[in-house]
């Protein structure tokens, strides 16, 4: 089975980095799991006012308010079927705070063959579904940006307006001279500015993991249908 990466990226997939092909280039049909360790240098929000928006955030396992420098972090991703039968990859990043507080930021992630695009579900209830676009950069590296939200509770659904939503891009890379992957996140809002966001580096180990192994620690409690 393909990767959801490969599939998103199509040949533009082979310009990654050997070693982030091999990150993202996993399915549920090769019994493996990437987990990645080590620190953010930075932990950073906006100002007073996103301080709301943050907090309900992290009730379900996005975003959240502290910041810091040096803080240990671990990113699990794990490839399985879900509920609907869609082959999602886990993006699980947990930081440990110095106030003590470990914090979770939450998202599965689908490649919705009607639409031709990776959609990411934010949080333990999925409540976010967030279009992707990816684009390869000229060192292999991989830049996301995020695109149409929609939010899903119950039988209610509807496409959240730029103006109340943040635009989130990522910048991922392998650093040959240090052997470790970098990382870049920034969520900024068109009116209110920067939001939330963080940057550090890790280096991974990859491990044994069937599908029906994946905890249950790092899945959605709820699976949203809507793509």
């Amino acid at each position: 089975m393909t990767s959801i990466f490969r599939h998103a990226l199509g040949a533009d997939f082979d310009r990654l980095h050997p070693r982030m092909q091999q990150r993202f280039g996993f399915s549920s049909e090769d019994s493996v799991a990437c987990v990645g360790t080590g620190t953010m240098d930075e932990i950073w929000r906006g100002r007073a006012f996103t301080l709301p928006f943050l907090y309900l955030g992290a009730t379900r396992n996005i975003l959240f308010p502290e910041r810091g420098t040096d803080i240990p972090f671990v990113i699990q991703n794990f490839a399985y079927r879900d509920g609907y039968g869609r082959e999602t990859v886990t993006f699980v990043r947990s930081f440990e705070l110095p106030n003590g507080r470990a914090r979770r930021f939450d998202a599965t992630m689908i490649f919705s063959a009607s639409r031709c695009r990776i959609v990411d579900y934010l949080g333990t209830h999925q409540h976010l579904a967030v279009d992707l676009d990816m684009q390869v950069d000229c060192r292999g590296g991989l830049r996301i940006t995020s695109g149409r939200q929609q939010f899903s509770e119950g039988l209610l659904g509807f496409r959240v307006p730029a103006a109340l939503s943040g635009t989130a891009t990522l910048h991922e890379w392998y650093d040959e001279t240090h052997e470790r992957f970098r990382i870049e996140v920034s969520v900024t809002n068109d009116r209110f500015g920067r939001l939330f966001g963080y940057r550090g580096s890790f280096t991974v180990d990859f491990r044994e993991c069937e599908p029906d192994d994946v905890p249950m620690a790092v899945r959605p409690v709820r699976e949203c249908r809507r793509e």
